[in-house]
C-alpha cells in the first residue's frame, strides 16, 4: 500500500495535468469545486503540513540562519520582481498580469521539499525555508501584491493578509498544536495527510480550470509561456545568487528549488477571493501548478544523478534535522 501511495505522489504532475484537461474539456465535471470548496481544500493541505511539524522545526530557523535568510530574501525578491517583469514584457491583460504577479508573490510551495529530496539536496534547509516563507506570507505577499499588482488593479492589502492568515498560517499553527497536544491521533491522521494534500491540490487545479475554461483556452499560449519564464527564472536566479554568495553546492540547489516553486494553491485562493473584479486573475495559478511541478521534477532528476562535492556545509545539529526531515518526506 505504501508503494502505491508513493507512486501516486510521484505522478503528481500527471494528475494535475489530467485534472486540468478534464476541467477544460468537460467543465461541468469540476466547475462545482469552487468558492468555499477551494478554501477548505487548501486549508486541509496546510493543516496536513502543520501535522508534520513541531516546535523543534521552528527552532531550526535559528540553527542555520544565514542560509535560511538568503533563501527567504531570494524568494521574496527574485520571484515578485520576475513576475512583474514578465507581465510587463509580455504586455499581459490586466487580469492575467495580476494573476502572474500573485503567483510570484506567494511563499514556497510544499512540493519543493519533495523535489529537494529527489534532488539529493538539503531537505532540512528546504523545510525550514518553506516554513519561514509561509509564516511570513501574510506580510510579504500582500505587500508585494499591493506594490506590483496595484499598477494593474485595485488591491485590498488587508484582505490579502486576512485570507493568507486564515488559509495558511492559522491551519499550520493548529496542526502544530494538535501534534503537541494529541500526538497519537495526529500520528494516525498524518499517514493520510500526503494523500489528502495531493488530492486537494489536484481538485483545486481542475476546479479553477473548469471555472475559467474559455479564458484558459483563449490565453493558453501566453499563460504557458509566462509560467515557464517565471519558474525558470526562479530556479536559475536562485541558484546563481547562491553560488555568487559562495554558498555550498548543496545549499545552492536547495535555495534554487525553494525560490523556483510557489504555493500555487494559495495564489488561486487569493485571486478568487480578493480579485473577483478580475475573473482571469486565478487562471495563471493553474498553469503555474503544472509547469513548476514539471520543471521541478526535471531539475531534481538532473541533480539527483550529479551528486554535489562533499562540502562541510552543515553541523551536527543540522545533520540531525536533515535526517528527521527526510523521514517526514
Amino acid at each position: 500500500m505504501k508503494g502505491i501511495a508513493q507512486s501516486f505522489y510521484r505522478l503528481f504532475p500527471v494528475w494535475v495535468i489530467l485534472s486540468t484537461l478534464l476541467g477544460l474539456i468537460y467543465p461541468s465535471t469540476l466547475s462545482w469545486f469552487s468558492g468555499q470548496w477551494i478554501i477548505w481544500a487548501l486549508t486541509l493541505v496546510m493543516l496536513g503540513m502543520g501535522f508534520t511539524l513541531s516546535i523543534r522545526d521552528f527552532r531550526g530557523i535559528f540553527h542555520m540562519p544565514g542560509s535560511v535568510a538568503i533563501g527567504i530574501l531570494a524568494h521574496y525578491t527574485i520571484m515578485p520582481l520576475s513576475g512583474w517583469t514578465i507581465a510587463h514584457l509580455l504586455k499581459l491583460d490586466a487580469g492575467l498580469a495580476v494573476g502572474v504577479i500573485i503567483v510570484a508573490c506567494c511563499p514556497s510551495g510544499t512540493a519543493s521539499n519533495f523535489m529537494t529530496y529527489l534532488a539529493k539536496a538539503n531537505v532540512a534547509l528546504a523545510v525550514t525555508i518553506t516554513l519561514a516563507s509561509t509564516m511570513l506570507a501574510f506580510i510579504m505577499t500582500p505587500l508585494w501584491c499591493q506594490t506590483l499588482a496595484g499598477q494593474y488593479a485595485s488591491v485590498d492589502g488587508w484582505g490579502l493578509s486576512r485570507t493568507t492568515l486564515q488559509v495558511i498560517v492559522l491551519p499550520i499553527l493548529v496542526g502544530v498544536y494538535c501534534k503537541w497536544r494529541f500526538p497519537g491521533t495526529v500520528a494516525v491522521l498524518s499517514g493520510y495527510g500526503p494523500l489528502v494534500s495531493v488530492a486537494a491540490l489536484i481538485m483545486i487545479a481542475g476546479g479553477i480550470a473548469a471555472q475559467g475554461a474559455d479564458a484558459v483556452i483563449a490565453n493558453a499560449e501566453k499563460l504557458f509561456f509566462s509560467a515557464i519564464l517565471l519558474h525558470l527564472m526562479g530556479f536559475a536566479l536562485g541558484y546563481a545568487l547562491s553560488r555568487l554568495l559562495r554558498l555550498p553546492e548543496q545549499v545552492a540547489r536547495t535555495i534554487s528549488i525553494e525560490v523556483g516553486m510557489q504555493n500555487s494553491g494559495l495564489a488561486m485562493v487569493l485571486a478568487k477571493r480578493n480579485f473577483s473584479h478580475e475573473p482571469l486573475a486565478a487562471v495563471p495559478a493553474v498553469f503555474s501548478s503544472v509547469v513548476q511541478t514539471l520543471v521541478g521534477s526535471l531539475v531534481a532528476g538532473y541533480w539527483s544523478t550529479r551528486l554535489p562535492p562533499q562540502e562541510s556545509e552543515i553541523g551536527p545539529r543540522e545533520q540531525d534535522m536533515k535526517t528527521k526531515s527526510i523521514n517526514k518526506v
